[in-house]
């Protein structure tokens, strides 16, 4: 069975378990609800507070909204053991972590497109003249979560305190997606309306290395 086929079956199968379930989309949706919210409240902040603060604070809802969703990327695979059936089938270890990427990535990429004008409206900043560069920005941001918090889920699924873990190990690694996401946003919210290169050539390098690592090594990542 070819990699794409293999990875398709991955996803398709991950995409039929949480439009079943919804575990976590309900998770996920409340809790991006609620910092949006609260924050909105608690500061009241005027239009130019609001395009100082609102990247950061995307961000850093997205991260968390990520590591909690991430935890039940292989979790769930113990139930029944289907971690085991997937190694044994004659597929590639790439294709198995490549399905899990591309779920993850879906999943982040609907909670952002659905909180994303949800924040604009809480703060008060139009996004209508940047949403291209915007979703660009948000494209690679998210795919590196997905990559870094599939292959740490992967590696913390048989772990104690997994819940408190997996947050530690991937804020330090995803710490350039972050700062370049907040600073490549930003720039989108500021006067000038344009994203700086070298905030996109960051985000892509990091993708580009992240994954072709985890390519590399899927072998290692899938064993117990």
């Amino acid at each position: 069975m070819s990699l794409v086929r293999s990875a398709a079956t991955v996803l398709a199968k991950e995409l039929r378990v949480e439009l079943r379930t919804h575990d976590l989309t309900n998770t996920v949706f409340f809790f991006v609800l609620m910092i949006a919210g609260l924050f909105s409240f608690a500061f009241s902040p005027t239009a130019s507070e609001s395009r100082r603060i609102l990247p950061g604070l995307i961000w850093m809802a997205f991260f968390f909204a990520g590591t909690l969703m991430l935890q039940l990327c292989f979790v769930r695979e113990q139930t029944n053991d289907t971690l085991a059936a997937l190694r044994l089938a004659p597929i590639d270890p790439f294709a198995i972590l490549l399905g899990k990427i591309l779920a993850n990535f879906a999943f982040l990429a609907a909670t952002e497109i659905v909180f994303v004008p949800i924040f604009s409206v809480f703060y008060n900043v139009s996004v209508g003249d940047v949403i291209g560069q915007l979703l660009l920005v948000l494209f690679l941001g998210t795919f590196g979560l997905a990559v870094v918090g599939t292959v740490f889920s992967a590696m913390s699924a048989q772990a104690r305190m997994r819940e408190l873990l997996l947050p530690l190990l991937l804020l330090p690694v995803l710490a350039p997606v972050l700062i370049a996401g907040v600073e490549a946003t930003s720039e989108l919210l500021a006067a000038g309306h344009s994203v700086g290169r070298v905030w996109l050539s960051m985000l892509a390098g990091f993708d580009l290395i992240f994954t072709t690592a985890t390519w590399l090594l899927s072998g290692y990542l899938v064993e117990e």
